[in-house]
């Protein structure tokens, strides 16, 4: 585990330079799991669903300021944010960064009064999985039948949001 103090969060657009090389490998590791061109699917989304007027938001997790993971979130629909682009740098990887960002996320979702947080992740992307039931997701799926038969695994979590009054 790396200790806070060395980490930090930043919120950036999808055009900050530090973003890119975190997509292309996330886009590369996509395209060697599934066979195809994943490049298309990583930019399916216009990058302003990742902003603030737009009820999304893009972090980085930055270690002594070069990222190292990262993830995403847009809106879902009113009550909900759907969690996108979740990675972790290949050098990096097996040291909590993902759980940290998706806690970030969470807590940012929430913050803008999203109560519910719903993703998808590949059949072929178990650490995925393991990741999203570690950290108290709920699989929309029979987890007892072949991924591949599934396609896009959905879960969901419903946040603590709390009262501002």
């Amino acid at each position: 585990m790396t200790s806070a103090t060395e980490l930090t969060v930043v919120q950036v657009p999808v055009s900050d330079p530090r973003v890119r090389p975190l997509l292309r490998e996330l886009g590369h590791e996509y395209s060697t799991r599934y066979g195809k061109d994943a490049h298309a699917e990583i930019s399916r989304y216009p990058d302003e669903e990742f902003t603030e007027p737009y009820g999304g938001l893009l972090l980085l997790l930055l270690e002594r300021g070069e990222p190292v993971a990262g993830g995403a979130f847009r809106r879902y629909d009113a009550t909900t944010a759907e969690l996108k682009r979740i990675w972790t740098h290949s050098a990096h990887r097996r040291r909590g960064l993902a759980r940290h960002v998706i806690a970030e996320l969470e807590r940012e979702a929430g913050a803008r009064g999203y109560r519910r947080i719903y993703l998808t992740t590949g059949p072929r992307q178990p650490e995925a999985r393991g990741l999203y039931l570690a950290t108290g997701y709920t699989p929309l799926f029979d987890t007892e039948a072949d991924p591949e038969t599934i396609g896009p695994l959905p879960f969901e979590k419903h946040l603590n949001v709390q009262s501002h009054i």
